[in-house]
């Protein structure tokens, strides 16, 4: 079993590819929790931004995936709570990056913008990535100042 505790969250826009994502860490045995939306009825993507975000700045879960049909909407009011490192990722190298260099805790994904497979694939990259602490945490520390 992986142990990471990861939160996954979506509005309409990414209640498919939320689902299918969801599945795919199941099958991979991680801890992982839908905070919603939980079907395909139009909704406001900051109330599931909020919610997974809380969560993971109380603890509750240390890692967080959100979707709607771009990322970038997600990523924009993830990025508004201080701790939260949210990457809106399109490819694989990016998703790396963001958790090499940036200690991301948060991916936004886009529905509309991928396919099912290129999103498993980032999802994956994405959590076996790990931060390279060196030069990079000053970085960081300067982002939570």
């Amino acid at each position: 079993m992986n142990d990471i505790k990861i939160a996954i969250a979506s509005d309409h826009g990414g209640f498919t590819l939320k689902g299918e994502i969801y599945n795919h860490l199941k099958e991979k045995n991680y801890i992982v929790k839908d905070l919603g939306t939980y079907s395909l009825e139009s909704c406001d993507y900051p109330i599931y931004a909020k919610k997974l975000c809380k969560a993971i700045l109380d603890g509750e879960f240390e890692k967080g995936i959100l979707v709607c049909g771009t990322g970038v909407g997600m990523a924009i009011c993830a990025n508004r709570f201080k701790g939260i490192r949210a990457a809106n990722v399109s490819d694989t190298y990016s998703a790396k990056m963001s958790r090499e260099h940036n200690n991301s805790n948060v991916l936004t994904l886009g529905e509309r913008v991928l396919g099912k497979g290129l999103a498993l694939e980032i999802v994956d990259v994405w959590l076996r990535s790990e931060f390279a602490q060196d030069r990079h945490l000053k970085r960081i520390s300067m982002i939570d100042e």
